[in-house]
């Protein structure tokens, strides 16, 4: 094939699902899948009740909509990004088809064949197969031993073909929460180099810390540099739905609703609506989702020091996500299916997450532990103790995490 597709690799997630063809998980022992970064419950009833209420009576919500969204939610949305002093306006946020259409939104309005966007690795392999599908150019910037990338480092990759720099906090894959700091210095080198910074904050909500995770809403000027991601799929369980958005300048959003228009033409109406009544309404229960979520980080930290004694590595923390480095004389992808069979444990291996010129991803394993409870954490733990492959030799004092 040489089709655009073809310049990127199969749905990784797609790929993982494969290895559990013909194997069977006796009852006592069922599958633990940790593979996928989506809960898999359905919204709250009151929402789906509200749903079924919309379906029956209001007849808009079976047709076109307006390109860039439903007005009243890119208000709402405009006003929570505001909290804290941000300045946002309704024109200057679009509802997406999810967030991964709000990057592919964003990269198209910003980039054309062959410009370059710089991802800190581990990246989120959604945002490494666009980039291959449209011609441009992934740049990796590594990450250190606690997963957060260095803006000098970063500044040593801009090149004249540079056009954004991609950051995703709480981040996917590895969980941990990018500084308020950190995220603004980010800022201050985009602005500098005349590029965008495109920050995906698909898990903002489930952020342990109180308030907003930095101030780029309010500095003066931020349309011009500051590309926004979000998602309502995990706040409202709304995955099935596909409802994102992207805030940036509003002369940049007229410029995506070309590429909206052209590809979906409106993010589907229902699940607009419901993300709307989710933010009018939900509020209490989704701070309910994060405390739960936030317990579960709470069960990863005081369960891990049982694998820590056997060479495992947390590496990061936090929203959805454990990244860790498992300490077998095997490549996580050829140990990922393995577990699988012997462990009877679906995660992704960090070879997914990482390419092949930049090391560690063969070391590196990504936990979703969204969809199961502390007992569930614990029985994973349990599962990956009893493991009893060969082992790595210890490694070097100078030798970096990872390497």
């Amino acid at each position: 094939m040489t089709g655009a597709t073809s310049a990127t690799f199969a749905p990784p997630i797609m790929a993982a699902q494969g290895w559990l063809r013909g194997v069977a998980f006796p009852p006592g022992r069922p599958l633990i899948n940790v593979s996928q970064a989506a809960p898999v419950g359905a919204p709250p009833l009151a929402l789906r009740e509200a749903m079924a209420t919309l379906v029956r009576d209001d007849p808009d919500i079976h047709l076109y909509g307006p390109v860039l969204g439903l007005p009243a939610l890119r208000a709402a949305l405009a006003e929570k990004w505001s909290v804290g002093g941000g300045t946002v306006s309704a024109g200057e946020v679009a509802i997406t088809s999810g967030c991964n259409q709000a990057y592919a939104a964003a990269m198209s309005t910003l980039c054309e064949t062959g410009s370059e966007v710089i991802l800190p690795v581990p990246y989120y392999f959604n945002h490494r197969m666009w980039n291959d599908m449209a011609g441009l150019v992934t740049v990796p910037l590594s990450t250190g031993p606690d997963l957060l990338p260095d803006p000098d480092e970063a500044a040593a990759l801009i090149t004249a073909r540079s056009r954004a720099i991609v950051l995703i906090s709480p981040n996917n894959p590895g969980g941990v929460e990018y500084p308020p700091d950190l995220v603004g210095a980010f800022f201050d080198l985009a602005r500098k180099a005349g590029i965008a910074l495109v920050i995906d904050e698909t898990y903002r909500d489930f952020d342990a810390r109180p308030g907003p995770p930095h101030d780029l809403f309010a500095r003066p000027g931020w349309q011009d540099t500051l590309i926004q991601l979000y998602s309502f799929s995990k706040a409202y369980r709304l995955t099935g739905h596909r409802v994102g958005a992207m805030t940036a300048g509003a002369r940049r959003i007229a410029e995506a609703e070309k590429f909206l228009d052209t590809v979906a033409i409106c993010a589907n109406q229902l699940g607009q609506r419901a993300a709307l009544w989710g933010m009018e309404n939900l509020g209490d229960w989704l701070a309910g989702e994060r405390d739960e979520i936030l317990a579960r980080r709470a069960a990863i930290l005081a369960g891990f020091p049982a694998l820590a004694a056997q060479g495992w590595r947390l590496m990061g923390l936090g929203a959805y996500f454990a990244y860790v480095e498992h300490p077998f004389a095997m490549p996580s992808d050829d140990l990922a299916p393995r577990l699988v069979r012997d462990a009877g444990v679906l995660l992704l291996p960090g070879t997914m997450f990482v390419p092949d010129e930049v090391p560690g991803g063969d070391r590196q394993l990504r936990i979703a532990f969204a969809n199961i409870d502390a007992t569930g954490i614990a029985t994973l733990f349990d599962r990956l103790s009893a493991l009893d492959y060969p082992r790595r030799p210890p490694r070097l004092a100078e030798e970096p995490p990872g390497q």
